[in-house]
């Protein structure tokens, strides 16, 4: 299985955190460091993790890592990539920053208690590019309503894992669980879904944001 971690928009105004790859058949997560241009890293500049050794660690926040580059940190998510890959056999997994994640939490809780915790779209075309849910075939169609968790953020990145996972298990077919005020992760089986599906998010909350009624 391959399993990464990219920027979907390299030209956007979309910050984005490290990547995580695997060639199929193992079970080794290449990580992005923190804090590192990611156009200008090198191969050595990566991480890597096995997640076998990470399954017997008694501390899941102890990372065993087969390599471990001594002038960078690795990212504080990736306990929550690591969370995509276990639970979801994600392939891909993306976390980004976008102003318009954040924007649509933000408006989110102007919905009042019990309203906010869900973003909900139906009715676009490109609601096409998700697919129906883990271990599911195919895709949503026109008229299927798209939902999106929201989770509320934490001071620290890595203590966002447990809600995360609560999320996931909350909505099994969700590919993407929003932060609040802080932005979106999104999954897929493979690089090729997780960015159209990070694509979509890009075009989805904007256009959420933009036509509320004022």
């Amino acid at each position: 299985m391959r399993r990464h971690h990219l920027d979907p928009h390299p030209h956007h105004h979309q910050q984005t955190t490290p990547a995580n790859h695997a060639p199929p058949g193992s079970d080794l997560v290449y990580i992005a460091p923190s804090g590192v241009q990611k156009e200008l890293m090198k191969p050595d500049d990566i991480y890597v993790l096995s997640l076998a050794a990470q399954a017997q660690s008694l501390d899941r926040r102890q990372r065993v890592y087969l390599r471990s580059p001594p002038s960078y940190k690795p990212s504080q998510c990736t306990p929550l990539f690591l969370a995509a890959f276990t639970k979801r056999r994600a392939g891909c997994c993306i976390h980004t920053h976008s102003h318009w994640a954040v924007l649509v939490t933000l408006l989110l809780e102007t919905q009042g208690a019990g309203n906010d915790r869900e973003f909900r779209i139906n009715n676009i075309e490109q609601i096409k590019g998700f697919g129906r849910g883990f271990e599911k075939s195919g895709n949503l169609g026109y008229h299927d309503t798209l939902v999106i968790p929201v989770i509320e953020n934490t001071a620290h990145e890595e203590d966002l894992t447990e809600f995360l996972e609560e999320a996931m298990d909350k909505y099994p077919d969700t590919y993407a669980v929003l932060v609040r005020r802080h932005g979106v992760y999104v999954w897929g089986e493979n690089v090729h879904k997780a960015k159209t599906q990070c694509e979509r998010c890009a075009l989805f909350f904007p256009l959420a944001s933009k036509s509320r009624p004022r």
